[in-house]
């Protein structure tokens, strides 16, 4: 799910280098749940238990200097504890430790339900959508899904994470329930209503080496 936002409103919330993507003299805020599958580090392979795991965040749309467009991360829960200082450590995103559940319900509908219990106890979503058929995204949908990276401080150093992954196949989704605590939080106040909701199917995804932003 997706809402307007002035960049003026966000901009203090970027770290030094980036700061936020505008499309049409908007930008826009994120609340994106999902499910981690089969997660790895390096050549690894899939980590049993740690590997997947629920996860919910709230992103912001950044670009830096460099004509790199990516997203910032204002929050980011996930189910697993073990998780949340590596994340923190490797990637400099502000990893939270939830209470989560994800589950598939009849009639095509899906429920995400996340409730924070570190640090700062207490932010909560819930939504539940019914998912239609596939759409063909609009440029300003394309726009939002088409990043390949995200910036974050880490080491103390604004730094650009690539992420390589094929488009999103995206497809409707009904909002049937939202409550959400976590934008909030987060700090950010939507200028506008959402846009249309969306699903997705996932896809296999990549991250690769922190480079520092000049």
């Amino acid at each position: 799910m997706h809402w307007p936002v002035e960049p003026a409103s966000v901009a203090h919330l970027f770290p030094a280098g980036c700061r936020p993507d505008v499309f049409q003299d908007r930008s826009y805020v994120g609340l994106v749940p999902f499910q981690m599958l089969g997660a790895s580090l390096g050549r690894a392979g899939w980590i049993p238990y740690f590997g997947s795991f629920a996860e919910t965040n709230i992103r912001l749309y950044s670009v830096d200097d460099a004509g790199r467009h990516g997203v910032v991360f204002r929050s980011l829960e996930t189910e697993r504890l073990a998780v949340v200082p590596v994340a923190r450590l490797l990637f400099g995103v502000p990893y939270t430790w939830a209470r989560m559940r994800v589950s598939q319900q009849p009639g095509n509908q899906w429920h995400y339900e996340s409730r924070r219990r570190w640090p700062g106890r207490g932010p909560s979503s819930r939504l539940r959508v019914r998912v239609g058929g596939p759409v063909e995204p609009s440029t300003l949908e394309q726009w939002l899904t088409a990043r390949w990276g995200l910036h974050a401080r880490i080491a103390g150093r604004t730094r650009w994470v690539p992420n390589s992954h094929d488009p999103w196949p995206l497809y409707q989704a009904e909002v049937l329930e939202l409550r959400d605590d976590l934008l909030a939080a987060a700090g950010v106040t939507p200028a506008g209503e959402p846009l249309r909701a969306l699903f997705s199917p996932g896809v296999r995804a990549r991250f690769g080496l922190p480079v520092r932003l000049r």
